[in-house]
């Protein structure tokens, strides 16, 4: 579906961990055959990824586990995108910004 959805030119990054779906010969032969760069963290080195799972589970616990299971996959992606563009980037309070919302900031 990304690789569908998008008018690629070239120059993508597709970062995962090392998770063997990731890792398989035709989920990287895929991502060549694009012209998608793959990057990998680091083996046995979970910080690489950090942020992006902070986020994620930043995202499950104030949004996904409020609604429950989603009717279909229109609803979870109109909830998500409800969540991630009108409260986590603009009102929710970030402890990096001192405590502020982005809009504050």
């Amino acid at each position: 579906m990304a690789i569908d959805s998008r008018d690629s030119k070239g120059g993508l990054i597709h970062h995962s961990d090392r998770g063997s779906q990731y890792a398989s010969n035709v989920y990287q032969q895929t991502l060549r055959s694009n012209g998608i760069t793959t990057s990998m963290s680091r083996k046995r080195y979970c910080w690489d990824n950090a942020v992006a799972k902070s986020f994620f589970a930043t995202l499950k616990t104030e949004c996904c586990f409020e609604y429950g299971v989603f009717e279909n996959r229109e609803t979870a992606r109109a909830n998500i995108f409800e969540y991630i563009e009108t409260f986590y980037n603009s009102k929710r309070r970030h402890s990096y910004i001192g405590y502020l919302a982005p809009n504050q900031f």
